[in-house]
Formats: C-alpha cells, structure tokens, sequence
C-alpha cells in the first residue's frame, strides 16, 4: 500500500509525525514521497534520509531544547535565532541535498518579498530546513540565493500539494498539527530562557508588556495557521486526514518527545480503516476515475 504524506507545521507539536510515520510502517503503509512544512519539514527531510522512526524519536529525546534558538551575531530581524537549530541540523544531514534523498521529498518556504509560496526540492538540506522554520518575527527570515524565505505554514502549512507533485499517481495523507493556543497565567509559553536563570527572574521576565505581547503574537499566528490549514485543506483535498491531538502545545514549548510521539501513534490508529479504504482497490480506482466525488468518512477522518 503506497502513499505520499505531507507533514504540517506546528513548532514542537512536530514530534508528533514521528509516531504517524511509526505506525504507517508497522501497519504495511509503504511512504514512497514526503513532503512537509517547517517542523514538518525537518521530520520529513529526515525520514526520506533514511533514518527510521525509532531513530528519530532517540535524535529528537536527546535535543536539548532551551538551546535550539539561541541567536548568532550575524543572525537577521528575529526575537530568537536558529543557531542552536542549524547545529543539529547539521549533525543530522551534514551537507547533504535532496538528490542524496532514498525517496522524493520537498519542503515549503514563502519568498516574504513577492509574497509566493515556493517548493524546496533541490539544493542544501540544512538550508531548506532552515526557511521552511523561518517564522516572521519569531525566527530571521533565511536568505536562499536571490530570495528572503520564511515559514512555508504563511501559506501552506500542510503541503498537500507539494506531496501531490512529488507523486502524482498516490494517495494523500496529511497530518495535522494545528492544536489550540496553549493558555496562561501571564506567563509566555515557548519562549526559551536559558536554564541558568534563576527561577523569580523568569517568572518577572515573562510578565513584562513585551513577553505578553509577544505570547498574543504566537497566538494569532497559530490561529492565522489553523485556519489556513482548514482552507487550503478543502482545496488540496488530501485522501485522509490524521490530527493527533497536541492541544494545550505551544508552537516553542519544550516538551516530552516520547509523550508527543505516541500522541501521534494514538490518532494514526484512529483512522487505520478510513486509510485502508482510501488506498485500497476499487475504491482508489474511483477516486483516480472520478477525482471530483468526494468519498465520504475519509476526506476528514
């Protein structure tokens, strides 16, 4: 049973699609494409490299994340940096390009310029994964050759049709990561504090106007996300739907890898049938024959 996934954005929520892509492999699913936006798109990325899901959730478990976002000297327009990220990004892929790839795979970045989505299928992994997670304000948009690139989620924050491209004739399955915005007592969720800093100073720090108008920032962007998500999903109509349910996560609150990984294995059994249905024969020849009738119970399982 082939299919092409395309992986969502959703900051640490993204540890989830390891456990989607464990459960697909142990159920018979053979991911022949995977295409995925910001965190989405490093998992994808590392996936089509070649490392199993067993061996991404032990890279991932092992990150320390208060230091992923510290900011470089030459960093651009950002309130954290990449610069812990590209560290481990390179540890991971070295300099590697998609050619080097075991099967098809893309990533999704907006040239913040010309305001277009573009696919990121050639060239420097490293420096894709760093556009694709490129988010306005939050992150110093990534220069890639002539063009500013930041977050592919602006525009597509489940690449549906960038998997779509990459393999015409398969299924599409898509994970979901919109969850809600993690609530608070005034406090800012995600923001990364180093750890040596005494425990009343961050409580402070976090109480500022500034931290607060940030968390209202990260909010509205993940409301913006969720909405497109639902937009562009009913365009790009993908065969299934998995949505693990990583509500209360914000998109940089550190977090228990294993916990959010078996989040994702939970909602991949949830629509084990609707899956099968959706890439098993004949019901797959009708949707190649009729590609315009909906088959209802899997479009949004």
């Amino acid at each position: 049973m082939d299919i092409s996934l395309a992986l969502g954005g959703g900051g640490a929520r993204g540890y989830a699609h390891i456990g989607v892509l464990r459960r697909l492999e142990h159920e018979g699913f053979r991911i022949r494409a995977v295409a995925g936006t910001s965190a989405g798109g490093i998992i994808a990325a590392a996936y089509a490299a070649g490392r199993t899901p067993d061996e991404l959730e032990s890279i991932f478990s092992k990150l320390d994340q208060s230091k992923l976002f510290a900011r470089a000297v030459n960093d651009g327009p950002g309130i954290l940096g990449l610069s812990g990220a590209m560290k481990e990004l390179e540890n991971v892929f070295g300099d590697s390009t998609f050619a080097d790839l075991h099967i098809p795979c893309g990533v999704v970045a907006v040239d913040i310029d010309e305001g277009i989505e573009i696919d990121l299928t050639e060239g420097r992994i490293v420096d894709a994964l760093l556009a694709t997670g490129a988010v306005p304000g939050v992150f110093p948009p990534r220069s890639y050759g002539e063009m500013q690139l930041v977050d592919g989620a602006v525009l597509n924050p489940v690449p549906v049709s960038l998997a779509r491209k990459l393999a015409p004739r398969l299924p599409i399955v898509a994970v979901v990561l919109e969850g809600h915005a993690k609530d608070s007592d005034g406090g800012l969720p995600g923001i990364p504090l180093p750890v040596s800093v005494p425990v009343p100073i961050v409580q402070r720090l976090t109480r500022t106007r500034v931290a607060q108008a940030f968390n209202i920032f990260l909010k509205s962007v993940d409301v913006g996300s969720r909405k497109l998500a639902e937009l562009r999903l009913l365009v790009d109509d993908p065969d299934v739907i998995i949505r693990p349910d990583v509500s209360g996560i914000g998109l940089l609150d550190p977090v228990d890898v294993h916990k959010v990984v078996r989040i994702g294995e939970i909602a991949t059994d949830a629509v084990l049938p609707s899956l099968r249905r959706a890439v098993g024969w004949p019901n797959r020849f009708r949707q190649m024959m009729f590609p315009h009738r909906e088959q209802h119970g899997t479009r949004f399982a």
